[in-house]
């Protein structure tokens, strides 16, 4: 005859356990937008400009030295030249930015 609360707390059981993810939705897309998604095209850009680095190019490492490159070897690696006659070898992924770009070659 009388109520219990635990009868009351069984309505709407389906409803409610979706209702608590909802918020949890929300925040991972929103990670996504704001976080991994532009992580992502970053790192899709740099190694594109890391692939068409040539011969010539003026480069700038992460360690902040400006160089230009005279090889392009083998294992990820390139020869610039920081200063005259002083040639390192470098890993590609360590170039920052290619601050300017030689002309490609005529055919």
């Amino acid at each position: 005859m009388f109520v219990t609360p635990a009868f009351a707390q069984t309505a709407g059981g389906a409803a409610g356990a979706f209702t608590s993810f909802v918020p949890l939705i929300l925040i991972f897309a929103i990670m996504y937008f704001l976080l991994i998604r532009p992580q992502q095209k970053k790192l899709k850009e740099h190694k594109a400009m890391v692939e068409a680095l040539r011969r010539g190019d003026q480069v700038l490492t992460q360690g902040g030295i400006v160089a230009k490159v005279t090889k392009i070897l083998e294992d990820g690696l390139i020869e610039v030249e920081i200063s005259e006659g002083v040639k390192v070898k470098v890993i590609k992924h360590t170039i920052a930015q290619v601050m300017s770009k030689t002309e490609p070659a005529s055919a």
